[in-house]
């Protein structure tokens, strides 16, 4: 798996917070992997420490395409 290190550049920033703001949409159980691939982040707490650097897991591609509902077709 492929990682991107990104540092913690404010104070309050939650791990959930660098992942939205590095993909900008949902992404299910990356904090989970950024938390494996980060032994030692959780015993910081909720809020990481400015400066931290952060291995976030890069997402792998889907090969499903997401089902499209339309209402008033």
């Amino acid at each position: 798996m492929d990682y991107d290190i990104v540092e913690v550049k404010a104070d309050g920033t939650a791990l959930d917070l660098l992942i939205w703001r590095r993909h900008k949409r949902p992404m299910p159980g990356l904090m989970e992997a950024a938390l494996d691939a980060n032994p030692g982040l959780a015993a910081h707490g909720p809020l990481l420490p400015v400066g931290t650097m952060v291995r976030l897991p890069r997402p792998q591609p889907s090969a499903a395409a997401p089902t499209v509902v339309r209402l008033w077709d």
